[in-house]
């Protein structure tokens, strides 16, 4: 449905069969994006709560965006699905702008290439992700402190 929005097409019962395939292709590009694939022809109710995840960003990517905004996309994942997801980010983020808002510090620290920490709604650090681990003021607010000495 993303591919037909983004075309200029919407849902018809009596749909021309030569549309359908025209768009069938690109969706077909954003599931492989995405590693669902296989899952082409599945029901997306049937999909685990990690597919649910892919199949939203490859949602996105198909309205061809400049910038993907994403909020604590590893969220209810099992670390089956977060390496998947992290593996898809990884890839995405040569090709487009991504804003990640995320908890998990471990993933943030693998994806971006520059942090802002925020303490209630307050910025208290810019900067790399190495110059981040090392910051007082962060170790203090979320890292803790086995994290400055490792």
């Amino acid at each position: 449905l993303a591919v037909q929005a983004h075309a200029g097409h919407s849902f018809h019962f009596w749909k021309n069969a030569s549309k359908e395939r025209e768009l069938r292709q690109p969706a077909l590009e954003f599931l492989g994006i995405v590693g669902l694939e296989k899952r082409a022809g599945f029901i997306a109710g049937l999909l685990s709560h990690g597919e649910h995840r892919q199949l939203e960003i490859a949602m996105a990517l198909a309205t061809n965006p400049k910038m993907l905004l994403l909020d604590e996309p590893m969220a209810g994942m099992g670390p089956k699905e977060s390496l998947a997801m992290v593996d898809i980010l990884i890839k995405l983020k040569h090709k487009l702008t991504i804003l990640l808002i995320e908890h998990d510090m471990d993933v943030v620290f693998t994806l971006a290439d520059r942090i802002t920490v925020l303490v209630n709604g307050r910025g208290i650090a810019t900067d790399t992700p190495d110059a981040i681990r090392k910051n007082p003021e962060v170790i203090a607010a979320y890292l803790g402190e086995e994290s400055y000495h490792a």
